[in-house]
């Protein structure tokens, strides 16, 4: 399927999502992270902050891991002029607030270059056995993905199985290389 349609045909999927489902899935994702040893030998780690509206995976349990593991954490601010994404160090002292479109980010702070971060959580919509991606179609995580260092760990955090393939991949996309579902993580 192309993306358009598979974008359409997992929006509605998420939308008959209960909170209680959510909340659970969420909850096995951030266990099936856990068993996955290789993720943690790192010390920068991005991740987003879900939109409930979007009924994205929610974030907060895998955040208490990484708190609770002494990791650094970084969150984004998106500049929708630029399409880009800037990145702040998660501390006592982050404000967060929701933007425009309802995208929980922090207000200030330190400020990390992307070729520091090491781990990186990625929202996304849908995904195939190669481990390409779809989200929104804004590009921002293509475009910050580009300028993390190649070996960054990139990690797709889904409520559902992978699609056997998505047709309109393009050259710039950047593909997976695990996906961590309520069922287990996929490595690609």
């Amino acid at each position: 399927m192309r993306k358009a349609e598979l974008r359409k045909l997992y929006k509605g999927k998420r939308a008959q999502l209960t909170q209680d489902q959510i909340e659970q899935y969420s909850i096995d994702i951030s266990n099936h992270a856990l068993k996955l040893n290789k993720l943690w030998d790192y010390q920068n780690y991005h991740i987003f902050l879900s939109i409930q509206s979007q009924k994205e995976v929610n974030t907060d349990f895998l955040l208490s891991v990484l708190q609770g593991k002494d990791k650094n954490v970084l969150l984004s601010k998106s500049d929708f002029k630029l399409g880009t994404l800037t990145h702040y160090l998660l501390t006592d002292s982050t404000v967060i607030k929701l933007n425009a479109y309802g995208i929980p980010e922090p207000q200030q702070g330190i400020q990390i270059p992307a070729n520091q971060v090491e781990v990186v959580f990625i929202p996304l919509l849908v995904y195939d056995k190669k481990g390409n991606r779809i989200g929104y179609g804004k590009g921002f995580y293509d475009r910050f993905l580009a300028q993390c260092k190649p070996e960054t760990l990139k990690v797709g955090l889904s409520f559902f199985p992978a699609e056997d393939q998505i047709s309109d991949v393009n050259p710039h996309d950047i593909p997976l290389d695990y996906c961590i579902t309520p069922q287990g993580v996929l490595k690609f």
